[in-house]
């Protein structure tokens, strides 16, 4: 497996005779924050008849084409979207970075350790909830995340923690030897008032701030959409925002690949540069 040609052209992916055809993608302004795409939701929409399609694989594909510099998929311990089957044919197929969200279980961060993605980033995980919601408890689930980071860095990959935007869970990410924390947005995503929305946003500017002085690189993500996302992007520091439901919802009437662009647009013209 591997690209073939210049800078400038497509590279071939094989996979049981079927073709990916993914652009070499570039990335514009370095210092701008960089969007990942979240497949989840294709694979939800598959789940719900049990059959093949559509296949979350190839939502990959048409992300990277649509210029996403990162996919992320969940594997659940429930597999209720994302299963086994499509773990290693991401890894196969994915050229940009490859981000697996996922619960600090031993099973699970086995399978982290074999697939070897790019970043794992720890998240909370209930089985009744609809989605993520929420920060992992970083200072309670010391040692078991502790654990987790340990096994998964050993075999050389990426670790971020999923947490809200609190000063105690951010040291304490730095501490236990994270590379990135991914700032929980859905304080201001869920926000009903202007007044709350200002609140929420000076909570994440000052956990971007916290988060710096601690050495770890910024993420941030849950609930941003193609109308929120303007003011969040435009703060400094973030380097990355994941975002999946919103461009899985536009992608229903205008494409993946153009639910993407359209996404990727407004982080350029909104973001502040993540070094600032």
């Amino acid at each position: 497996m591997g690209q073939t040609g210049e800078s400038d052209k497509p590279g071939i992916f094989q996979h049981r005779a079927q073709p990916f055809i993914i652009c070499r993608l570039t990335t514009g302004d370095p210092s701008l924050p960089t969007l990942g795409v979240n497949i989840d939701h294709v694979a939800t929409v598959r789940q719900a008849r049990r059959t093949d399609e559509p296949d979350p694989v190839w939502a990959a594909a048409e992300a990277q084409l649509g210029g996403a510099s990162c996919i992320t998929f969940h594997l659940r311990e429930d597999r209720r979207h994302i299963t086994d089957r499509d773990v290693p044919l991401l890894k196969e197929v994915v050229v940009c970075k490859l981000n697996m969200e996922m619960a600090i279980a031993p099973e699970i961060v086995e399978i982290a350790v074999r697939t070897k993605p790019t970043q794992c980033c720890l998240v909370p995980e209930k089985r009744e909830e609809v989605t993520t919601e929420g920060g992992l408890d970083v200072v309670r689930l010391a040692d078991r995340v502790s654990e987790a980071v340990r096994r998964l860095k050993d075999a050389g990959i990426v670790v971020s923690a999923f947490i809200e935007p609190q000063a105690g869970h951010i040291e304490k990410s730095a501490q236990l030897g994270f590379d990135v924390v991914e700032l929980w947005t859905g304080g201001y995503a869920h926000a009903r008032t202007p007044p709350e929305r200002e609140k929420a946003l000076k909570t994440l500017h000052e956990g971007v701030r916290t988060a710096i002085q601690c050495g770890l690189e910024v993420h941030g993500g849950h609930g941003l959409t193609y109308r929120n996302v303007a003011p969040v992007a435009a703060m400094p520091g973030f380097s990355e925002f994941n975002i999946g439901h919103s461009i899985i919802a536009r992608a229903v009437f205008v494409g993946l690949r153009a639910a993407v662009r359209e996404m990727k647009d407004l982080l350029d013209r909104h973001g502040a540069p993540a070094s600032a």
